[in-house]
């Protein structure tokens, strides 16, 4: 790891001002991802501020009624959290998916959203990867590729977003509060992350001196039909192959609203609202839920090692919406159904 200053913030605008004076500084409040990424000299800050003594870690209910998630609440707090297990327990399900119990002790909620790829070829510094190094080359196109994107790549990057919790957020049309030199401002979640295109280095629209202060939540009326299916290599502690957050609103067998966002097979959560309007006013049933995935799914491009994600993934979509449907979301914490 090379050498670095340390800076404590006192205050948001405090924090504000450092990184504004110290081109390349970085937060950090956990830590879980960062500082692993400066051990493999993967990531080289010359300064690290210090957020953690920031009043951002409430978790609050606000005037419209939905939901107002402070950056510095732990993934812990938030999953088990009355009104996020009330209300929005899509979420508390896909936290509970992700890393392990000690790791979300430590894990900030604005951390979660700025955490980079796990893409092998991005951590390896002896690889080329544009997403580390702009214009070297991507080794996972052509290399190996079994984790890697379907939907949404270019040809500068095929990495996937990591993310468990930021899967669910997508689907519950979360919003990004942020600070910065000229003032706060909001960003929708699905704004918030970008795809690579060209630039496969910036992973969000998040300028480099602000700072996020709180995910807010609308109200919502997902508490009682919704899932969280996640695929992995194996029960514990691995990242998503595929994904699914499936929140539908019904009035008896009918499905009056319906968010689903995809993990594991895209540079972002991955929505179609076209796709998902599709379903507003249909009988739940396998034929829709069957046509849907074939929407969603449809612009997928696989590489030489992971075509087999377009039909895990369309099973997962069914899948997890049929879970959804009965009220059957899976319990994270012994992979059983309630």
């Amino acid at each position: 790891m090379m050498a670095f200053d340390l800076a404590r913030a006192k205050s948001v605008k405090h924090a504000i001002e450092l990184l504004s004076a110290n081109r390349g500084a970085k937060l950090i409040a956990g830590g879980t991802n960062l500082v692993d990424l400066m051990k493999e000299s993967v990531e080289t800050p010359g300064m690290l501020v210090d957020i953690t003594r920031l009043p951002l870690d409430t978790i609050d209910v606000i005037t419209n009624g939905g939901l107002s998630i402070g950056a510095l609440a732990t993934n812990s707090a938030v999953a088990y959290d009355a009104a996020v297990q009330a209300s929005y327990p899509l979420l508390s399900s896909a936290i509970l998916a992700g890393a392990s119990p000690q790791l979300r002790n430590m894990a900030s909620t604005g951390g979660n959203l700025l955490q980079r790829t796990r893409c092998y070829y991005f951590y390896d510094t002896a690889t080329a990867c544009n997403k580390r190094v702009p214009g070297s080359g991507c080794s996972a196109i052509g290399g190996l590729n079994r984790i890697h994107a379907i939907l949404g790549t270019s040809e500068q990057c095929i990495a996937t977003h990591p993310s468990d919790m930021c899967v669910a957020l997508a689907a519950l049309d979360a919003v990004v509060c942020v600070a910065g030199p000229r003032g706060q401002r909001r960003i929708a979640f699905e704004d918030f992350h970008r795809l690579p295109g060209d630039t496969p280095q910036i992973d969000t629209n998040l300028e480099p001196d602000e700072i996020i202060i709180a995910v807010e939540l609308p109200a919502a009326n997902f508490g009682n039909h919704y899932a969280y299916l996640k695929v992995r290599d194996r029960a514990s502690y691995a990242f998503a192959l595929v994904s699914v957050a499936a929140a539908l609103e019904l009035d008896g067998d009918k499905i009056v609203r319906a968010r689903i966002a995809l993990g594991g097979v895209a540079h972002k959560p991955w929505r179609d609202r076209v796709a998902e309007r599709s379903l507003t006013g249909q009988a739940v049933g396998r034929a829709p839920f069957e046509a849907f995935a074939t929407a969603l799914l449809q612009t997928a491009k696989p590489q030489s090692d992971n075509a087999f994600k377009i039909d895990l993934a369309h099973r997962a979509i069914v899948r997890a919406l049929k879970q959804a449907t009965a009220g059957a979301s899976q319990v994270q914490s012994s992979k059983s159904f309630q």
